[in-house]
């Protein structure tokens, strides 16, 4: 019974984390934090490189290869691939997480804006569409 118990709690404990990390961001909050970023960085169809890269089909690239953007030898030599833990710990403070980068952004503090960026982001594919 006790067996029974104990995974009946681990299922029900996997559903609710699941349902948690899909809900962790909020793509429409995240438009309005990329506000600030968007001075830098495009996003969707037609975006160009422009201070920084294109930021369409960010979750699996690996950092420094955007094509026709300079990167600093830091990104090209980090070995980051970004994905969600990463892309979050960079955005928290970029010179942190690769130091000589050219991103000179102090970094998102807030948690949740660092989930809704996310969020809104990973909907871009490398085309830029949604």
């Amino acid at each position: 019974m006790k067996l029974i118990q104990a995974l009946s709690a681990a299922a029900i404990f996997a559903t609710m984390s699941s349902t948690a990390f899909a809900a962790a961001g909020d793509p429409e909050a995240g438009a309005k934090v990329f506000n600030k970023c968007a001075a830098c960085h495009k996003v969707g169809p037609g975006a160009k490189n422009g201070v920084g890269p294109v930021l369409n089909g960010l979750q699996g690239r690996k950092s420094g290869t955007a094509e026709g953007y300079t990167y600093s030898d830091a990104n090209k030599n980090s070995g980051l691939t970004w994905d969600e833990a990463t892309f979050k710990e960079y955005i928290a403070g970029p010179q942190k997480k690769i130091p000589g980068t050219k991103m000179t952004y102090p970094g998102l503090p807030v948690e949740a804006d660092r989930d809704n960026i996310w969020a809104y982001l990973i909907q871009f594919k490398a085309d830029g569409s949604k």
